[in-house]
């Protein structure tokens, strides 16, 4: 079920902020979606307001009731009307301002699908146990695909109809990795870009502590199996 509010102007992109408490965040990120996007917040289970939170700054809010960050990453897609989507953490260590960027290559017919590696702004933004588990799976990918890509950025861009037919069946942590492995195996020009990470902001859900991350790392290993 959606609430649907109509885009002012000509639309870019939509940007699918996969949400799970994250009420504090959410007003910075949605106020720094750039022109010609438009931001549809997918809540998985917030107990926080974040749903209503999204809705009084005038966002599109898609409820997921299957938890899992694949979920409500596949939810957004489903959702999206634009050719261009893009995904992008709603914690506010990125700044979607920096998706025109991001999107660049894609709209020129450069690249089919631009990941953004993280630049951590300050040592607590991006924690040790986290970098590693990033780190192996990056190795991971580099053998399974031939890609060398120094990060799995959760900030991406792509075309709706070309990331639906990729037919990504993980519903957990493994979906932005099963995106890239089914991207590479089907022939993509996939590129890398940079953005800046901040400290996010309130508990991470995923890659907050070693056991989150050693979970996030097992979903994604299955996947690469």
């Amino acid at each position: 079920m959606s609430d649907s509010v109509t885009s002012p102007q000509p639309l870019t992109g939509d940007v699918v902020l996969p949400c799970l408490n994250e009420a504090e965040a959410l007003p910075w990120v949605l106020a720094r979606i750039p022109d010609g996007w438009r931001a549809l917040v997918v809540d998985n289970g917030s107990t926080d307001g974040s749903a209503d939170v999204a809705r009084a700054h005038g966002t599109r809010v898609v409820h997921e009731p299957r938890r899992g960050f694949g979920a409500a990453c596949h939810a957004g897609l489903e959702a999206a009307e634009a050719d261009l989507v893009a995904f992008c953490d709603c914690d506010a260590s990125l700044d979607p301002g920096a998706l025109p960027g991001v999107a660049a290559r894609v709209l020129d017919g450069t690249a089919d699908l631009v990941l953004a590696r993280r630049r951590p702004t300050s040592w607590g933004s991006w924690p040790l146990h986290a970098r590693a588990g990033n780190r192996a799976l990056a190795g991971m990918v580099r053998r399974r695909t031939g890609l060398r890509l120094r990060d799995l950025g959760p900030l991406r861009v792509a075309r709706r109809s070309r990331l639906l037919e990729l037919g990504i069946t993980d519903r957990r942590s493994g979906y932005p990795l099963e995106m890239v492995v089914r991207a590479a195996d089907a022939g993509w020009r996939i590129h890398e870009t940079e953005v800046a990470y901040r400290p996010r902001t309130g508990e991470s859900k995923v890659t907050g502590t070693w056991r989150g991350t050693w979970h996030a790392v097992q979903d994604m290993r299955a996947v690469l199996r």
